[in-house]
């Protein structure tokens, strides 16, 4: 189960940056609308990898660089292994 775990937050990481946007108030940040599991989200914060308070009314998340960092290699493990 712990393995499965790791493979949802690791995809939930990778569809967070697949559909991220940049805020016009705030360009510098990249962010994403954060409507998966909240579990793997938490997780994701904890692990510093985005940065949001899951409670608050907020709808989006932003990526902190080594978030950012990790789902680029996440591209590299699921979406360019066979090519």
């Amino acid at each position: 189960m712990e393995r499965n775990f790791e493979e949802i937050k690791e995809l939930t990481l990778l569809l967070l940056y697949l559909t991220a946007f940049h805020d016009h108030d705030f360009p510098d940040f990249k962010r994403s609308w954060k409507g998966y599991d909240f579990g793997a989200m938490n997780k994701l914060a904890d692990e510093k990898l985005i940065r949001d308070n899951l409670k608050s009314k907020s709808r989006s998340i932003v990526f902190t660089d080594e978030g950012e960092k990790r789902a680029q290699e996440l591209i590299q493990k699921y979406l360019e292994k066979n090519g």
